[in-house]
């Protein structure tokens, strides 16, 4: 039973929850940007540039066959990768640094010097009254 204990006790710091809220919202994030990046951002661009479309974009390395489909290098579909990948990435930096503005300011905060004890007060005091 102390293995399961253990187990628990790993399972349930804030670290690896977070870790896995993370991963949850990252994936969904991903099929968010694919999705916007393949039916809202590729259509008006390849409209744009003579009506193309990046998903059927391939260079044909050999012909298909009766028997064989063809071998294609499909460099359209690679594209929208690329941009899916750039628009995920700069939605990360984004968060990250907006994380790390918030931790400057957490930093920068200076802290309040402590409030002096009576005995730290009576002490200064009679220390004053003796230099004079």
């Amino acid at each position: 039973m102390s293995m399961m204990k253990e187990f628990k006790d790993f399972a349930m710091r804030g670290n690896v929850v977070d870790m896995a809220v993370g991963i949850v919202i990252g994936a969904s994030f991903g099929k968010i940007v694919s999705s916007f990046v393949k039916d809202v951002l590729m259509p008006p661009l390849g409209l744009v540039m003579g009506g193309t479309d990046f998903s059927n974009l391939a260079i044909v390395l050999k012909q298909a066959t009766a028997d064989v489909e063809a071998v294609t290098m499909n460099y359209g579909v690679f594209i929208q990768t690329v941009v899916d990948f750039l628009i995920v990435a700069f939605a990360i930096f984004m968060v990250i640094k907006a994380m790390n503005s918030m931790k400057k300011k957490e930093e920068a905060a200076p802290a309040a010097p402590p409030k002096p004890s009576k005995e730290e007060v009576l002490l200064t005091e009679i220390r004053d009254a003796l230099r004079k």
